[in-house]
């Protein structure tokens, strides 16, 4: 893996090698915290190519005034050769304009690296564990399990471009009722398969086609042995083969995807080798879990058949929840609570951080999960990170009209059903073009539109025209020969590209990977604003018959661009097509 000196980064090494130089010169004090440093492009790209705010934040251990300090930072930073301009803003921003030279030799380290651009090895020597998808193993995959299966996948993916070692896992909730309901289900389809007239499903039964070849599979296999017999002989076998069904068709609609996980983690597995015991008693021990009354329900008058049990309660008071949790039922069953804290524990057992991405139907149980984790934290002595993701359902439309219905499922739209119909970058991209907390409406429609306002083709395109016009230059090769032809369009294009490495290591940090599709986005817009500029003003267009070295230079900058693109997709797992 690369370890790249990016330009940003670089320049971020020089103010760092200024910082210790005034820490010599008794300028700053010894061992100055510097975590609060930034460097990055200002807001008003007028004002320069890059700021910094460390007179800003480094002046109160100074012990002097912002402006004072910025003016003996600047002093240092005018005599690096690749700033031809360092000047203070407002009361202590300080704002560097950079030599072409600096721009250009940026454009080379993309050339040089290709898919290597952008990594880093920030994230090296460190596991991050991130669960994603674990849909109930009851039918096929829908579009509310579409999203968080695309922002999981994509950070997966950005993490790995920065170094991390990830594990991609599903957990598997196949030890509660709803699998008991999935093989009363399937038990109905197999007396179906047998030829009996079984009627209508009984009400609150799995519908749809999906269980009908599960059904006749059974049917099959033990033919009319389960017909008649109790509940009781069917019910495991008929729960474990409906559950191992179920779970190969959801690895298929996520293979059209292109998700893969790493391990798929049993509930029931989980619950028979005594991980919730452990867990119990573990916390137990150390304080964190205790045999007490739950509180009756708040704001409202208890049920009349409500009465004080005592059961085992987490302590999550202790780490900001509203009231301590029962990690079991008054029948003995674990809640699901405390079957998701054992599994939790487990998880944090092979890995440094953890990740979850679920259901924004799930808010209510982050603090309690998150208590969870700090106080298995605490006993261990070391910090888990630990963050939760949550993400907003899709609304899909047609032409603006809801979609709702599915001949496959019998209630929703499946997965499937739309990879099928747009293609799976497709439904990637546009996955990850809103913030996964903001809500968002999926148009049939408007998700294959060529047209600008459909930032899956705006983007696409951008890349196709730029092979394109690598087919069309003939024998004129992309060449770094000539770049001192380059004129400010090519340079600004040039950095809009540079930002990459920038925005991958901001976006790996936040944990948010829809920060890569934005930045596609604005790389796109601007490298079409370039092209456009072409057909207003013949001088601009990047292929100028008769002039071999500026269109080799140009063709170099719009190569790079591609590259860009190309390395931003494939973290997002999309593909850079070179045809529309």
């Amino acid at each position: 893996m690369a370890d790249t000196q990016t330009l940003h980064a670089g320049f971020a090494a020089k103010i760092d090698a200024v910082l210790n130089a005034l820490e010599m010169e008794g300028d700053l004090p010894k061992d100055t915290n510097r975590s609060g440093v930034t460097v990055e492009p200002p807001r008003d790209p007028s004002h320069g190519d890059l700021a910094t705010n460390a007179a800003m934040v480094l002046a109160k251990q100074a012990k002097t005034n912002p402006r004072s300090l910025a003016e003996k930072i600047v002093e240092h930073l005018k005599r690096e050769p690749d700033i031809v301009e360092a000047g203070i803003a407002g009361p202590g921003f300080i704002n560097l304009r950079l030599a072409d030279e600096a721009w250009l030799r940026e454009l080379d380290a993309i050339a040089s690296l290709g898919m290597e651009y952008g990594r880093s090895q920030m994230g090296v020597g460190t596991t991050v564990n991130i669960e994603y998808v674990s849909a109930n193993p009851t039918g096929p995959m829908h579009m509310g399990h579409c999203r968080g299966a695309v922002v999981g996948d994509a950070l997966a993916g950005l993490l790995e471009f920065v170094g991390h070692e990830v594990v991609r896992e599903y957990y598997v909730n196949d030890a509660g009722g709803q699998v008991d309901v999935l093989a009363r289900s399937v038990h109905h389809r197999y007396r179906e398969a047998l030829g009996e007239d079984v009627g209508d499903l009984a009400e609150g039964l799995y519908p749809g086609e999906y269980l009908v070849p599960v059904g006749r599979y059974l049917a099959q296999e033990y033919g009319d042995r389960y017909a008649a017999a109790p509940e009781s002989e069917w019910l495991p076998l008929f729960r474990k083969r409906a559950v191992a069904a179920m779970m190969d068709m959801i690895r298929t609609d996520l293979a059209l995807l292109g998700i893969e996980h790493d391990v798929f983690a049993s509930e029931a597995e989980l619950q028979a080798a005594g991980k919730p015991e452990e867990a119990e008693k573990w916390l137990r021990q150390h304080g964190f879990v205790y045999d007490g009354v739950l509180e009756a329900p708040k704001g409202k008058a208890p049920p009349e058949d409500w009465e004080p049990v005592e059961l085992p309660l987490f302590r999550s008071t202790q780490f900001g929840d509203d009231q301590d949790r029962p990690i079991k039922k008054s029948n003995g069953a674990w809640t699901y609570f405390g079957a998701d804290l054992a599994y939790h524990m487990q998880k944090a057992e092979k890995a440094d951080a953890l990740i979850d991405i679920w259901g924004a139907d799930h808010a209510g149980t982050v603090k309690r999960i998150k208590a969870a984790v700090a106080a298995l934290s605490e006993g261990q002595g070391a910090a888990i990170p630990f963050d939760v993701k949550l993400v907003q359902m899709v609304n899909l439309l047609r032409d603006g009209e809801p979609v709702k219905m599915s001949k496959r499922s019998g209630t929703f739209v499946t997965l499937a059903e739309v990879v099928e119909e747009v293609g799976k970058d497709v439904v990637r991209f546009t996955m990850l073009t809103r913030k996964p907390e903001a809500h968002m409406e999926f148009d049939f429609a408007k998700v294959v539109e060529a047209s600008r306002d459909n930032p899956v083709f705006y983007l696409q395109y951008a890349h196709a025209r730029i092979c394109s016009t690598m087919r069309k230059a003939g024998d004129v090769a992309p060449s770094a020969e000539h770049l001192d032809r380059l004129g400010a369009d090519e340079l600004a294009l040039v950095r809009e590209a540079a930002q990459f490495p920038r925005v991958v290591e901001g976006a790996a940090k936040a944990r948010e990977p829809h920060r890569i599709a934005f930045f596609l986005g604005d790389l796109a817009a601007a490298f079409h604003s370039f092209w456009n500029a072409g057909n207003d003003d013949p001088a601009k267009r990047i292929i100028q018959d008769g002039d071999a070295d500026l269109t080799s230079a140009r063709l170099f900058v719009a190569a790079q661009v591609a590259q860009v693109i190309r390395n931003g997709l494939g973290i997002l797992g999309v593909e850079a097509v070179e045809e529309m």
